[in-house]
């Protein structure tokens, strides 16, 4: 993929499952079209197979565990998501908080599968740690502006700035994502002007009543 990279994850919210994930593919998909942009969904579990079918957008994994197939039930696999036709997966969302040794083993395991690792991060410190490991992308995320409205962008660009000096040093083959709060272009403007490569965000577009009218503000600025 080339240009920057807009990833809406779904969470469990009830206006992004089922029918509501599936509008939210098809707007994600039609954007995309339209602009040229890159626009990824990070769906349930119990809805990313049928994105993955028949949408063609990115799909990501909200989360998997570094496990190989076997017992382990309750788990969710690498080779379960991929299978399904997931292109890649977030690991250590805010909601979602790993130690080092299972973000490792997350990575391990996406890294079996071919899947495009996504290491969200919370202060400039764990963002360089994530780094050292080598994903694709890192995404900071003060969790204090998740869901509130208020965009990073605009509360903290400190912490972009920085966020995207450590990764630059620690290893410039990763790229960065910023999140939190993330909902209009303007936002998405000011993130690339950081230093970013994208965003990931939810609330914006999840619970917003037209999620095409949202994406396509999001990418106006491109």
């Amino acid at each position: 993929m080339t240009g920057p990279l807009i990833i809406v994850n779904l969470k469990a919210y009830a206006e992004g499952t089922g029918e509501q994930a599936t509008r939210i593919a098809a707007a994600a998909r039609e954007v995309a079209e339209e602009s040229g942009a890159v626009i990824g969904v990070a769906p349930a579990y119990t809805d990313l197979g049928i994105i993955a079918r028949d949408y063609d957008v990115p799909v990501y994994a909200q989360h998997i565990d570094g496990v190989t197939p076997g017992a382990h039930t309750g788990h969710v696999t690498a080779e379960q998501v991929r299978a399904a036709g997931a292109f890649g997966t977030l690991i250590n969302h805010s909601e979602r908080r790993l130690t080092l040794a299972e973000i490792e083993a997350s990575l391990t395991a996406a890294r079996r599968c071919g899947l495009q690792a996504v290491i969200c991060t919370n202060n400039v410190a764990t963002t360089a740690a994530a780094a050292a490991l080598g994903p694709e992308y890192v995404a900071i995320e003060p969790p204090e502006l998740i869901g509130t409205g208020v965009s990073v962008s605009k509360a903290d660009p400190g912490i972009i700035e920085r966020s995207v000096e450590a990764v630059r040093r620690v290893n410039p083959a990763v790229k960065v994502l910023t999140g939190a709060g993330i909902s209009t272009g303007e936002c998405v403007k000011i993130a690339l002007g950081l230093g970013t490569d994208g965003v990931l965000l939810a609330s914006g577009v999840v619970k917003a009543q037209d999620p095409a009218a949202a994406l396509r503000d999001l990418v106006s600025l491109l």
